[in-house]
């Protein structure tokens, strides 16, 4: 029952996780302008993975898409690369978690639903790993433009689609890392439990073997001394 209960807590985390990451790839804030060493405070500018944007004081937004993939930074390449592939895994890990559950009835026998689980839990450590990765690689850019003295251009701050990523990584992983525990320790257990079964079924078979070869009430019948008697007496007198 606890270790029902463990797989629904680790399939909630990492689910939820699951959705945050999803939620972060079409938001919108994932950098903003920063104030600090602007003149002109009237306009935000702001952008993600696939536009930059400008809002003026009344609140109207002009946005602009990146015109060419091909000429994005590399960055933005693998940023955008990393959360689908987050997505795509937490997806997949949602469909086999929900097989391989102990409380649902699909999936086959015990062992092949444990393993389906396990499978999902690592994926969904995958998940929560590459979104971690985009999300931090676009910060690291962020940071490192802001703090250079050299760089001139508009400088920005951290949206908050960035944290939303933080966030919902560590639920993916700290789901996974659960969900692959709580099932690796039932599996170790059966296992376990097969290999001293069949250990002492054989300590029993050889016991019997040994006791049918050597029975414990046999007794060695007593030397017989007559024959070398007699011989004695008639060669006692040669």
């Amino acid at each position: 029952m606890s270790n029902m209960v463990t797989e629904i807590v680790a399939f909630m985390l990492s689910t939820s996780g699951w959705v945050l990451v999803s939620s972060t790839l079409p938001t919108d804030y994932w950098k903003v302008s920063s104030l600090d060493g602007t003149v002109i405070t009237t306009a935000t500018y702001w952008s993600n993975l696939w536009k930059t944007c400008v809002t003026d004081s009344t609140g109207v937004s002009n946005c602009k898409d990146f015109p060419s993939m091909l000429a994005l930074d590399g960055y933005i390449q693998a940023c955008r690369g990393l959360m689908i592939s987050s997505i795509c895994l937490g997806f997949f890990g949602s469909v086999f978690a929900l097989i391989g559950m102990k409380c649902t009835r699909i999936g086959g026998t015990d062992q092949v639903k444990a393993r389906i689980a396990f499978f999902a839990g690592f994926n969904f450590i995958l998940a929560g790993l590459c979104s971690l990765t985009a999300c931090s690689l676009y910060a690291h850019k962020i940071t490192s433009e802001f703090f250079d003295p050299m760089y001139i251009a508009q400088k920005y701050e951290l949206g908050a689609a960035l944290f939303i990523g933080w966030g919902g990584s560590a639920l993916c992983i700290l789901g996974g890392v659960v969900l692959c525990f709580s099932l690796s320790d039932g599996l170790s257990k059966s296992h376990s439990g097969r290999v001293y079964g069949y250990n002492g079924a054989t300590s029993i078979m050889s016991a019997r073997t040994v006791d049918h070869r050597h029975p414990v009430n046999y007794r060695r019948p007593p030397p017989d001394y007559s024959t070398s008697s007699q011989q004695f007496d008639k060669n006692a007198y040669v």
